[in-house]
């Protein structure tokens, strides 16, 4: 069982507030304080700055907050395994970027499973920093990203390599060319994924590689969620630059085009990201084989 003082340390850290989070753990405030207290004592560190108007973690506070997601993740896995071994049942938790819950990847992973009925998979969709501090929390199996994060603790399986293209309305005038330049591109209304996505840093560092920036489109809109930009590219409401495996789908059913970019190389490997203690790496090599032989399909 986890240390009821590390999930007072949760879930105040979550409330960022004492009462609130006596609450929700069926306490009194003064037993969430004094649990606060005696851990700030064995770790002989503040874990919180409070005062009036201000409560936030320390940096001290930080480090013991990462550790206690890792434990808790780490106990709530134990009693998992321990279960699916006496239901001989294999469950797995993989974390996929919002551009891989939009091509090949989620159709392989649903064909595993129909493979394997004994095994059960959770996919959690995020940015791909906070997967990987999920992966390396143990709060993730295992993480299919775009790129490498250098990690002593991971290792991975590329997956697939994919690069960046222009996508646009069948409407859109420059829809009849072969390719598009950076000078057309300038000259539309551009919606784009969010700076944190590692799409849209892969485009920035790739202009920054001809000498030019961001800075010198029209962004008109950022969004979050590849679906939704891809819905508002074939209104014609804007051109994106998104990974060609996001928009094959859309092409091959005549819904939208897309164009390379003149002078703009823009390609990235897709990997499963694991960490090295992870103990059923055959299972990611029969994933990688079922998609190999899905994209075959198409």
């Amino acid at each position: 069982m986890l240390d009821v003082k590390l999930e007072t340390l949760l879930v105040v850290t979550e409330c960022k507030n004492f009462t609130k989070a006596a609450e929700i753990l069926s306490l009194t405030q003064p037993a969430v304080s004094n649990h606060i207290n005696q851990l700030e004592k064995e770790c002989n560190a503040k874990l919180f700055v409070r005062g009036k108007g201000d409560f936030k973690l320390t940096e001290e506070g930080k480090i013991a907050v990462t550790y206690a997601r890792r434990l808790k993740a780490l106990h709530q896995k134990m009693l998992t395994k321990i279960q699916d071994e006496q239901r001989h049942v294999s469950r797995f938790r993989i974390g996929i970027t919002h551009t891989s819950e939009n091509n090949t990847i989620m159709e392989t992973l649903a064909k595993y499973v129909n493979q394997n009925s004994e095994t059960s998979i959770t996919i959690i969709t995020e940015t791909i920093n906070i997967l990987y501090d999920m992966l390396e929390n143990y709060e993730l199996d295992i993480a299919i990203v775009e790129g490498k994060r250098l990690s002593s603790k991971l290792n991975y399986f590329m997956l697939d390599t994919d690069y960046l293209v222009c996508a646009l309305s069948n409407d859109n005038v420059l829809s009849k060319q072969s390719m598009v330049t950076v000078n057309e591109l300038k000259k539309q209304n551009m919606i784009l994924r969010l700076p944190t996505s590692a799409t849209r840093q892969l485009f920035e560092a790739s202009l920054i590689g001809i000498n030019d920036s961001i800075e010198n489109f029209n962004v008109s809109l950022q969004v979050d969620n590849v679906a939704t930009i891809k819905d508002l590219v074939r209104k014609d409401l804007g051109v994106s630059v998104l990974p060609k495996s996001a928009c094959m789908s859309d092409v091959r059913k005549g819904k939208l085009t897309i164009l390379p970019i003149e002078n703009l190389s823009m390609v990235r490997e897709m990997n499963i990201a694991y960490n090295k203690d992870f103990d059923h790496v055959e299972v990611l090599k029969n994933i990688v084989q079922l998609y190999q032989s899905t994209i075959k399909i198409y």
